[in-house]
Protein backbone atom coordinates (compact mmCIF):
# COMPACT_ATOMS: atom_id res chain seq x y z
CA UNK A 1 0.00 0.00 0.00
CA UNK A 2 0.96 3.95 -1.04
CA UNK A 3 1.06 6.21 1.50
CA UNK A 4 -0.30 9.49 0.07
CA UNK A 5 1.02 12.67 1.56
CA UNK A 6 1.37 16.49 0.50
CA UNK A 7 4.57 17.83 0.47
CA UNK A 8 5.40 21.74 1.30
CA UNK A 9 8.00 22.32 -1.43
CA UNK A 10 8.29 25.85 -1.23
CA UNK A 11 12.04 27.74 -1.28
CA UNK A 12 12.90 24.21 -0.77
CA UNK A 13 15.98 22.41 -2.95
CA UNK A 14 14.78 20.43 -5.51
CA UNK A 15 17.09 18.28 -7.43
CA UNK A 16 16.67 17.21 -11.03
CA UNK A 17 18.76 14.67 -12.96
CA UNK A 18 18.05 15.21 -16.64
CA UNK A 19 16.96 17.69 -19.15
CA UNK A 20 14.73 16.12 -21.53
CA UNK A 21 11.25 15.93 -22.00
CA UNK A 22 10.31 14.06 -18.42
CA UNK A 23 12.11 16.21 -16.87
CA UNK A 24 10.77 19.42 -18.19
CA UNK A 25 7.05 18.67 -17.60
CA UNK A 26 7.72 17.72 -13.58
CA UNK A 27 9.73 21.21 -12.77
CA UNK A 28 6.55 23.11 -13.93
CA UNK A 29 5.41 21.12 -11.08
CA UNK A 30 8.05 21.87 -8.73
CA UNK A 31 8.46 25.67 -10.20
CA UNK A 32 4.56 26.30 -9.54
CA UNK A 33 4.44 25.14 -6.07
CA UNK A 34 7.14 27.44 -5.47
CA UNK A 35 10.13 24.84 -5.00
CA UNK A 36 14.28 26.35 -5.29
CA UNK A 37 14.59 23.62 -8.83
CA UNK A 38 17.91 22.85 -9.14
CA UNK A 39 18.63 21.08 -13.11
CA UNK A 40 21.56 18.87 -13.51
CA UNK A 41 22.53 18.13 -16.89
CA UNK A 42 24.64 17.99 -19.58
CA UNK A 43 22.04 19.18 -21.97
CA UNK A 44 18.45 20.49 -21.56
CA UNK A 45 15.50 21.28 -23.34
CA UNK A 46 14.52 24.52 -24.90
CA UNK A 47 12.22 25.20 -22.22
CA UNK A 48 14.06 24.20 -19.34
CA UNK A 49 17.14 26.77 -20.51
CA UNK A 50 14.50 29.30 -20.81
CA UNK A 51 13.80 29.14 -17.23
CA UNK A 52 17.19 29.24 -16.32
CA UNK A 53 17.71 32.23 -18.68
CA UNK A 54 14.93 33.93 -16.60
CA UNK A 55 16.28 32.49 -13.33
CA UNK A 56 13.02 30.77 -12.46
CA UNK A 57 15.78 27.74 -11.82
CA UNK A 58 19.10 26.96 -11.67
CA UNK A 59 21.17 24.44 -14.57
CA UNK A 60 24.23 22.96 -14.25
CA UNK A 61 25.41 21.96 -17.65
CA UNK A 62 27.01 18.73 -16.82
CA UNK A 63 26.59 14.94 -15.33
CA UNK A 64 24.89 14.74 -12.07
CA UNK A 65 27.21 13.52 -8.98
CA UNK A 66 26.78 12.86 -5.28
CA UNK A 67 27.27 16.01 -3.85
CA UNK A 68 24.79 17.48 -5.93
CA UNK A 69 22.02 16.22 -3.37
CA UNK A 70 23.54 18.08 -0.82
CA UNK A 71 20.40 20.56 0.97
CA UNK A 72 18.31 18.79 -1.55
CA UNK A 73 14.99 18.00 0.39
CA UNK A 74 13.39 15.73 -3.01
CA UNK A 75 15.16 14.36 -5.74
CA UNK A 76 13.51 13.41 -9.44
CA UNK A 77 15.78 11.16 -11.01
CA UNK A 78 14.69 11.57 -14.92
CA UNK A 79 17.88 11.14 -16.67
CA UNK A 80 17.91 9.14 -20.36
CA UNK A 81 20.17 6.05 -18.53
CA UNK A 82 18.34 3.82 -16.28
CA UNK A 83 21.15 2.76 -14.39
CA UNK A 84 21.97 6.53 -13.73
CA UNK A 85 18.71 7.17 -12.26
CA UNK A 86 18.80 3.85 -10.03
CA UNK A 87 22.14 5.56 -9.02
CA UNK A 88 21.06 8.80 -7.86
CA UNK A 89 18.10 7.07 -6.44
CA UNK A 90 20.00 4.99 -4.06
CA UNK A 91 22.50 8.35 -3.38
CA UNK A 92 19.51 10.07 -2.40
CA UNK A 93 17.72 7.17 -0.08
CA UNK A 94 21.53 6.99 1.57
CA UNK A 95 20.84 10.47 2.31
CA UNK A 96 17.17 10.09 3.37
CA UNK A 97 15.78 12.59 0.78
CA UNK A 98 12.76 11.05 -0.81
CA UNK A 99 13.33 10.69 -4.48
CA UNK A 100 11.20 9.94 -7.55
CA UNK A 101 12.82 7.44 -10.12
CA UNK A 102 11.79 7.98 -12.85
CA UNK A 103 12.75 5.02 -14.97
CA UNK A 104 11.51 2.72 -11.85
CA UNK A 105 8.69 3.76 -9.37
CA UNK A 106 9.72 1.14 -7.67
CA UNK A 107 13.24 2.12 -6.95
CA UNK A 108 12.43 5.25 -5.61
CA UNK A 109 10.89 5.92 -2.43
CA UNK A 110 8.05 8.69 -4.00
CA UNK A 111 5.81 8.89 -6.62
CA UNK A 112 4.53 12.12 -8.12
CA UNK A 113 0.59 12.39 -8.30
CA UNK A 114 -1.13 13.30 -11.06
CA UNK A 115 -2.47 16.42 -9.88
CA UNK A 116 -5.09 19.43 -10.15
CA UNK A 117 -5.64 22.59 -8.09
CA UNK A 118 -9.55 23.68 -7.38
CA UNK A 119 -9.11 27.36 -5.65
CA UNK A 120 -7.68 26.00 -2.26
CA UNK A 121 -8.14 22.32 -2.62
CA UNK A 122 -5.93 19.83 -4.67
CA UNK A 123 -6.89 16.27 -6.27
CA UNK A 124 -3.96 14.09 -6.81
CA UNK A 125 -4.07 10.74 -8.00
CA UNK A 126 -1.81 7.44 -8.68
CA UNK A 127 -1.14 3.76 -8.88
CA UNK A 128 -0.17 1.67 -6.21
CA UNK A 129 0.48 -1.01 -8.06
CA UNK A 130 2.45 -0.57 -11.26
CA UNK A 131 2.31 2.97 -12.62
CA UNK A 132 0.12 3.76 -15.91
CA UNK A 133 0.69 7.32 -16.71
CA UNK A 134 -1.71 7.77 -19.24
CA UNK A 135 -4.54 6.03 -17.16
CA UNK A 136 -4.11 8.16 -13.67
CA UNK A 137 -4.11 11.11 -16.16
CA UNK A 138 -7.17 10.17 -17.63
CA UNK A 139 -9.01 9.62 -14.18
CA UNK A 140 -7.05 12.81 -12.89
CA UNK A 141 -9.29 14.70 -15.94
CA UNK A 142 -12.35 13.34 -15.32
CA UNK A 143 -12.13 14.35 -11.49
CA UNK A 144 -11.18 18.17 -12.40
CA UNK A 145 -13.40 18.21 -14.90
CA UNK A 146 -16.28 16.63 -12.27
CA UNK A 147 -15.25 19.33 -9.84
CA UNK A 148 -15.14 22.47 -12.14
CA UNK A 149 -18.57 21.93 -13.70
CA UNK A 150 -19.81 22.78 -9.74
CA UNK A 151 -21.10 18.98 -9.41
CA UNK A 152 -19.26 18.66 -6.03
CA UNK A 153 -20.06 20.74 -3.08
CA UNK A 154 -16.72 22.34 -1.82
CA UNK A 155 -18.12 24.22 0.84
CA UNK A 156 -16.35 24.07 4.53
CA UNK A 157 -17.61 21.02 7.40
CA UNK A 158 -15.17 22.68 10.13
CA UNK A 159 -16.09 25.89 11.44
CA UNK A 160 -12.99 28.83 10.23
CA UNK A 161 -12.61 31.99 9.23
CA UNK A 162 -15.27 33.75 6.96
CA UNK A 163 -14.00 35.25 3.81
CA UNK A 164 -15.27 37.52 0.61
CA UNK A 165 -14.70 36.15 -3.14
CA UNK A 166 -15.51 38.80 -5.30
CA UNK A 167 -16.48 36.84 -8.46
CA UNK A 168 -16.55 38.31 -12.19
CA UNK A 169 -19.27 36.37 -13.72
CA UNK A 170 -19.43 37.29 -17.07
CA UNK A 171 -21.00 39.21 -19.63
CA UNK A 172 -24.57 36.55 -18.95
CA UNK A 173 -23.69 33.23 -21.31
CA UNK A 174 -23.00 30.96 -17.83
CA UNK A 175 -20.05 29.21 -20.21
CA UNK A 176 -18.24 32.61 -20.08
CA UNK A 177 -17.31 32.09 -16.01
CA UNK A 178 -13.77 31.56 -15.27
CA UNK A 179 -13.09 28.24 -13.83
CA UNK A 180 -12.39 29.87 -10.67
CA UNK A 181 -15.00 31.10 -10.44
CA UNK A 182 -17.09 27.95 -10.75
CA UNK A 183 -15.01 26.62 -8.29
CA UNK A 184 -15.65 29.27 -6.11
CA UNK A 185 -19.25 29.37 -6.41
CA UNK A 186 -19.35 25.83 -5.15
CA UNK A 187 -17.77 26.52 -2.05
CA UNK A 188 -20.76 29.56 -1.20
CA UNK A 189 -22.28 29.43 1.95
CA UNK A 190 -23.87 32.42 1.17
CA UNK A 191 -24.50 34.32 -2.15
CA UNK A 192 -24.78 38.04 -3.05
CA UNK A 193 -25.64 38.38 -6.60
CA UNK A 194 -26.13 41.04 -8.83
CA UNK A 195 -29.07 41.24 -11.72
CA UNK A 196 -27.19 40.95 -14.06
CA UNK A 197 -24.23 38.25 -15.34
CA UNK A 198 -24.43 34.77 -15.08
CA UNK A 199 -27.18 34.41 -12.59
CA UNK A 200 -28.08 31.11 -14.29
CA UNK A 201 -25.64 29.47 -12.23
CA UNK A 202 -27.66 29.93 -9.15
CA UNK A 203 -30.07 26.67 -9.83
CA UNK A 204 -26.72 24.66 -9.65
CA UNK A 205 -26.27 25.99 -5.91
CA UNK A 206 -27.55 23.80 -3.05
CA UNK A 207 -30.53 24.75 -1.43
CA UNK A 208 -29.21 25.79 2.13
CA UNK A 209 -26.95 28.20 0.65
CA UNK A 210 -28.20 31.32 1.35
CA UNK A 211 -28.88 33.34 -2.15
CA UNK A 212 -29.27 37.52 -1.46
CA UNK A 213 -30.73 39.47 -4.79
CA UNK A 214 -29.19 42.77 -4.45
CA UNK A 215 -29.60 43.97 -8.33
CA UNK A 216 -29.96 46.94 -9.79
CA UNK A 217 -31.69 48.34 -12.85
CA UNK A 218 -31.35 51.45 -14.51
CA UNK A 219 -33.64 53.23 -12.30
CA UNK A 220 -34.32 51.29 -9.15
CA UNK A 221 -31.33 50.60 -7.00
CA UNK A 222 -33.26 48.98 -3.92
CA UNK A 223 -29.96 48.04 -2.31
CA UNK A 224 -27.48 51.05 -1.46
CA UNK A 225 -24.08 49.93 -1.91
CA UNK A 226 -23.93 50.74 1.70
CA UNK A 227 -26.26 48.19 2.64
CA UNK A 228 -24.37 45.78 -0.01
CA UNK A 229 -21.02 46.17 1.66
CA UNK A 230 -22.79 46.00 5.11
CA UNK A 231 -24.28 42.21 4.31
CA UNK A 232 -20.61 40.78 2.84
CA UNK A 233 -18.91 42.24 5.92
CA UNK A 234 -21.18 40.69 8.57
CA UNK A 235 -21.67 37.28 6.65
CA UNK A 236 -17.83 37.06 6.80
CA UNK A 237 -17.52 37.71 10.00
CA UNK A 238 -20.20 35.53 11.45
CA UNK A 239 -17.84 32.82 9.85
CA UNK A 240 -19.16 31.76 6.49
CA UNK A 241 -17.92 31.90 2.81
CA UNK A 242 -19.53 34.51 0.89
CA UNK A 243 -19.79 34.69 -2.51
CA UNK A 244 -20.37 37.95 -4.17
CA UNK A 245 -21.34 37.46 -7.21
CA UNK A 246 -21.26 40.32 -10.21
CA UNK A 247 -21.78 40.85 -14.02
CA UNK A 248 -18.61 41.05 -16.01
CA UNK A 249 -15.63 42.21 -14.34
CA UNK A 250 -15.77 43.17 -10.68
CA UNK A 251 -13.26 45.96 -11.20
CA UNK A 252 -15.07 47.44 -14.60
CA UNK A 253 -17.78 50.02 -13.54
CA UNK A 254 -18.63 47.22 -10.92
CA UNK A 255 -17.92 48.70 -7.71
CA UNK A 256 -15.90 46.02 -6.64
CA UNK A 257 -13.22 48.02 -5.56
CA UNK A 258 -15.67 49.45 -2.87
CA UNK A 259 -16.53 46.01 -1.92
CA UNK A 260 -13.16 45.22 -1.33
CA UNK A 261 -12.07 48.35 0.47
CA UNK A 262 -15.21 47.82 2.59
CA UNK A 263 -13.71 44.10 3.62
CA UNK A 264 -10.10 45.22 4.18
CA UNK A 265 -11.27 47.95 6.31
CA UNK A 266 -12.89 45.39 8.74
CA UNK A 267 -10.50 42.64 8.24
CA UNK A 268 -11.99 40.16 6.16
CA UNK A 269 -10.07 38.57 3.97
CA UNK A 270 -10.95 38.93 0.48
CA UNK A 271 -10.08 37.49 -3.17
CA UNK A 272 -10.81 38.74 -6.56
CA UNK A 273 -11.70 36.65 -8.99
CA UNK A 274 -11.70 38.33 -11.99
CA UNK A 275 -14.42 38.70 -14.98
CA UNK A 276 -14.66 38.70 -18.68
CA UNK A 277 -15.83 42.03 -19.41
CA UNK A 278 -19.17 42.66 -21.27
CA UNK A 279 -17.49 45.91 -22.63
CA UNK A 280 -14.92 43.30 -24.88
CA UNK A 281 -16.58 40.16 -24.74
CA UNK A 282 -20.10 41.11 -26.16
CA UNK A 283 -18.71 43.24 -29.22
CA UNK A 284 -16.44 39.84 -29.79
CA UNK A 285 -19.58 37.25 -29.60
CA UNK A 286 -21.45 39.96 -31.93
CA UNK A 287 -18.48 39.56 -34.81
CA UNK A 288 -17.01 42.91 -33.60
CA UNK A 289 -13.06 43.52 -32.61
CA UNK A 290 -13.03 46.79 -30.76
CA UNK A 291 -9.09 46.56 -32.25
CA UNK A 292 -8.40 45.66 -35.32
CA UNK A 293 -5.39 46.15 -37.58
CA UNK A 294 -5.17 48.60 -40.32
CA UNK A 295 -8.66 50.00 -38.63
CA UNK A 296 -8.04 50.93 -34.76
CA UNK A 297 -5.37 50.43 -32.81
CA UNK A 298 -6.97 51.61 -29.75
CA UNK A 299 -9.75 51.54 -27.32
CA UNK A 300 -11.74 53.40 -24.77
CA UNK A 301 -14.25 51.93 -22.28
CA UNK A 302 -16.56 54.55 -20.67
CA UNK A 303 -19.54 54.56 -18.30
CA UNK A 304 -22.37 56.34 -20.21
CA UNK A 305 -24.06 57.62 -17.13
CA UNK A 306 -22.75 60.83 -17.15
CA UNK A 307 -22.99 61.33 -20.78
CA UNK A 308 -20.12 61.77 -23.13
CA UNK A 309 -16.79 63.06 -21.26
CA UNK A 310 -14.25 64.51 -22.48
CA UNK A 311 -11.88 61.80 -22.59
CA UNK A 312 -14.60 60.01 -24.88
CA UNK A 313 -15.49 62.53 -27.16
CA UNK A 314 -11.72 62.75 -28.22
CA UNK A 315 -11.34 59.48 -28.70
CA UNK A 316 -14.61 59.74 -30.96
CA UNK A 317 -13.42 62.88 -33.10
CA UNK A 318 -10.04 60.73 -33.19
CA UNK A 319 -11.17 57.90 -35.07
CA UNK A 320 -10.12 55.21 -32.08
CA UNK A 321 -12.82 53.17 -30.79
CA UNK A 322 -15.25 53.76 -27.74
CA UNK A 323 -17.20 51.41 -26.02
CA UNK A 324 -19.98 52.66 -23.82
CA UNK A 325 -21.24 50.92 -21.22
CA UNK A 326 -24.91 51.79 -19.05
CA UNK A 327 -25.09 54.54 -22.38
CA UNK A 328 -28.63 53.58 -23.46
CA UNK A 329 -30.76 56.40 -21.43
CA UNK A 330 -28.12 59.17 -22.36
CA UNK A 331 -26.97 58.05 -26.35
CA UNK A 332 -28.55 61.20 -27.79
CA UNK A 333 -26.68 63.33 -25.55
CA UNK A 334 -23.58 61.07 -26.34
CA UNK A 335 -24.08 61.69 -29.84
CA UNK A 336 -24.61 65.25 -29.57
CA UNK A 337 -21.74 65.70 -27.28
CA UNK A 338 -19.47 63.48 -30.08
CA UNK A 339 -20.60 65.51 -33.51
CA UNK A 340 -20.13 68.78 -31.42
CA UNK A 341 -16.46 67.65 -30.75
CA UNK A 342 -15.66 67.01 -34.10
CA UNK A 343 -16.08 63.20 -34.50
CA UNK A 344 -17.66 62.07 -38.02
CA UNK A 345 -21.13 61.83 -38.53
CA UNK A 346 -20.56 59.11 -40.53
CA UNK A 347 -18.72 57.00 -38.16
CA UNK A 348 -20.06 53.89 -37.90
CA UNK A 349 -22.35 52.69 -34.29
CA UNK A 350 -23.51 49.68 -32.79
CA UNK A 351 -25.68 48.81 -29.85
CA UNK A 352 -25.50 45.27 -28.74
CA UNK A 353 -28.76 44.24 -26.48
CA UNK A 354 -28.58 41.14 -24.43
CA UNK A 355 -24.85 40.63 -25.13
CA UNK A 356 -24.30 36.41 -25.32
CA UNK A 357 -27.32 35.89 -23.99
CA UNK A 358 -30.84 34.79 -25.32
CA UNK A 359 -32.39 37.38 -27.15
CA UNK A 360 -29.43 39.18 -28.16
CA UNK A 361 -29.89 41.60 -30.42
CA UNK A 362 -27.86 44.29 -32.65
CA UNK A 363 -29.03 47.86 -33.56
CA UNK A 364 -26.99 49.53 -36.18
CA UNK A 365 -26.24 52.90 -37.70
CA UNK A 366 -23.41 55.96 -37.19
CA UNK A 367 -23.68 58.82 -35.35
CA UNK A 368 -25.86 60.88 -37.14
CA UNK A 369 -28.69 58.77 -36.99
CA UNK A 370 -28.24 56.17 -34.74
CA UNK A 371 -30.10 57.42 -31.75
CA UNK A 372 -33.33 57.61 -33.70
CA UNK A 373 -32.51 53.85 -34.68
CA UNK A 374 -32.45 52.89 -31.03
CA UNK A 375 -35.65 54.69 -30.55
CA UNK A 376 -37.12 53.23 -33.68
CA UNK A 377 -36.39 49.37 -32.68
CA UNK A 378 -36.90 49.99 -28.65
CA UNK A 379 -33.61 49.74 -27.47
CA UNK A 380 -33.25 48.53 -23.83
CA UNK A 381 -30.77 48.21 -21.40
CA UNK A 382 -28.37 46.02 -20.68
CA UNK A 383 -26.77 47.18 -23.90
CA UNK A 384 -23.04 47.86 -25.12
CA UNK A 385 -22.81 50.48 -27.08
CA UNK A 386 -19.57 50.49 -29.96
CA UNK A 387 -18.35 53.71 -31.62
CA UNK A 388 -15.90 53.49 -34.18
CA UNK A 389 -14.96 52.32 -38.01
CA UNK A 390 -14.52 48.79 -36.41
CA UNK A 391 -18.41 48.55 -35.88
CA UNK A 392 -19.10 48.35 -39.78
CA UNK A 393 -21.03 45.49 -40.37
CA UNK A 394 -18.85 44.25 -43.48
CA UNK A 395 -15.07 44.67 -41.40
CA UNK A 396 -14.64 41.30 -40.68
CA UNK A 397 -15.18 39.69 -44.05
CA UNK A 398 -13.47 42.90 -46.07
CA UNK A 399 -10.52 42.34 -43.85
CA UNK A 400 -10.09 38.63 -44.12
CA UNK A 401 -10.39 39.25 -48.24
CA UNK A 402 -7.44 42.03 -48.19
CA UNK A 403 -5.20 39.94 -45.90
CA UNK A 404 -2.52 38.11 -48.23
Amino acid sequence: MTALFGLDLRGRRVVVAGGGTVASRRVRRFLSEGAAVVVVAPDASDDLRRHAQHGDLEWRDRGIVEEDLDDAWFVLAATDDAGLNDQVAAWAEARRVFCIDASDASRGTARQAAASTHGDLAIGVISTDAPDPARIRAVRDALAAHVDAGAVDLRRHREGTGRVILVGSGPGDPGLITVRGRQALAEADVVVTDRLGATELLVTVPYDVEVINVGKSPDNHPVPQAEINRILVEHALAGRTVVRLKGGDPFVFGRGGEEAHACIVAGVDVEVVPGVTSALSVPARAGIPVTQRGVATSVLVTSGHAGADRAAVAAMASGATVVILMGVSALPEIVAAGLAGGANPETPVAIIEKGTMQGERVTRGNLADIADNATETGVKPPAVIVIGDVARPELLASEIAATP
